[in-house]
């Protein structure tokens, strides 16, 4: 068996257990479909769909619900558990793109180091709760956010409030690595300047 063959079927393997670790989260914290929905701002049929494994899940799903109930990411998806704290865990496939989570607590910002391979998606822009900042490492992302399609490329960041509809992804001539950080609604990224010299 190749590794690829071997990294998909792993990756077939914790998205199928997603779905029951996503039910016994929420029965173990007393919450109900539609009250995690009115948190979440996601369907009921969808969370339903998402436990009983009728629905991928996806990062744009796991982060709100994940923030919900106060758990890290990975307890969601079942990352491998951490034995010597300076080893990492295994990165996370979701949909050809390979996130890399940076932090751990549950709750306030999530950053995420992310690599998206070369090539051709149709920009599909969604709308959460939420707010996000976009570091490129290397490469260039391809950002719609509203009227809005540019092009980011190394050391350019940008950041946006998630209610506007964006998506993000290769632009079909290399693979991009970027940093995504990502916030509860109103919560911006705090830059300290330098003093001004008198």
């Amino acid at each position: 068996m190749s590794d690829d063959s071997r990294t998909s079927d792993d990756t077939d393997e914790v998205l199928a257990e997603v779905g029951p670790r996503l039910r016994r989260v929420r029965k173990e914290r007393g919450a109900t479909l539609a009250g995690l929905s009115q948190v979440t701002g996601i369907s009921v049929s969808t969370l339903s769909r998402l436990e009983s494994g009728l629905r991928k899940p996806s990062l744009e799903l796991l982060l709100p619900i994940a923030r919900a109930h106060q758990v890290p990411l990975d307890e969601l998806v079942g990352a491998p558990p951490v034995g010597d704290p300076r080893i990492r865990a295994k990165p996370l496939v979701m949909h050809g793109r390979t996130h890399w989570p940076l932090t751990r607590q549950p709750g306030g910002l999530q950053a995420y180091k992310v690599l998206e391979p070369q090539r051709t998606l149709e920009p599909d822009p969604r709308v959460h709760e939420g707010y996000e900042w976009l570091y490129v490492l290397s490469g260039k992302l391809r950002l719609v956010l509203g009227e809005h399609d540019v092009v980011l490329t190394a050391g350019e960041a940008a950041e946006f409030d998630t209610r506007v509809p964006h998506w993000f992804g290769s632009t079909g001539e290399g693979p991009v690595e970027f940093l995504s950080l990502f916030g509860a609604q109103g919560e911006r990224m705090h830059v300290r300047a330098r003093p001004k010299r008198s």
